[in-house]
């Protein structure tokens, strides 16, 4: 059975906004019933344990689909939602892959976390899987690959666009933009049309573009372990 740890933000402060952010509802159900479904064993990890914080925006109404629904009915997986590990009490040898859920929160914690950066380095090394969808290629900033370079130049790679993060009016707000910081880190970026499933795969990096693109990076995750 393979094993995939999943980890999400523990960041809930969008910017000096005053409002709150987290991760995306349908970013993480979407993958976990994939991989559930699939058999896989899932752990569930982020920077402080404990409950991650929701983006409220992503629990709107107009933002659920068939996955969050699920999640809804589902006390199982709420409870292990609600008490994922530390990340950095997790050992990268004993998980096959790992896939990071967005939302805006990563960009400010797991985007910078020593932990996370060192794990994604350590999995890509061993010739494991990193999947990361809308915000979370975010996370991708500061890894390095056994040559010193980002672990991001010269691949095929996605995420949010500026165009989506202007349409969400957080522009200003976000520490960084996805696209140009992966442009930046020598990406080779490409994009769908805006709020379209668009998944890239290069090597051992899986890449999503939006909340749309959930469901299809999680199964280009499997495509990988099977």
């Amino acid at each position: 059975m393979s094993k995939i740890l999943m980890v999400l933000t523990s960041h809930d402060q969008l910017g000096n906004t005053g409002a709150t952010t987290g991760f995306w509802l349908e970013e993480f159900a979407a993958p976990y019933y994939v991989f559930k479904d699939a058999g896989v064993s899932i752990t569930l990890a982020s920077p402080l344990g404990g409950q991650p914080p929701l983006d409220p925006k992503s629990d709107d109404p107009g933002s659920q689909t068939a996955a969050t629904l699920r999640f809804k009915a589902d006390p199982a997986a709420q409870a292990l939602l609600a008490d994922t590990r530390v990340l950095a009490g997790v050992s990268a040898a004993d998980f096959d892959a790992v896939f990071y859920p967005g939302g805006h929160g990563p960009l400010w914690d797991l985007a910078e976390d020593a932990t996370s950066i060192a794990l994604i380095e350590t999995l890509l090394a061993a010739g494991k899987p990193v999947a990361a969808v809308c915000h979370a290629p975010g996370v991708l900033r500061h890894a390095k690959g056994t040559d010193g370079q980002s672990i991001v130049r010269g691949k095929s790679v996605t995420g949010f666009t500026n165009s989506e993060e202007d349409a969400v009016g957080l522009t200003d707000i976000v520490p960084f933009l996805v696209e140009d910081m992966l442009i930046a880190n020598g990406g080779i970026y490409s994009k769908g049309a805006d709020w379209q499933s668009y998944v890239v795969t290069d090597g051992l990096l899986v890449t999503g573009q939006n909340p749309a693109s959930s469901e299809a990076a999680a199964h280009a995750l499997l495509q990988k372990l099977a």
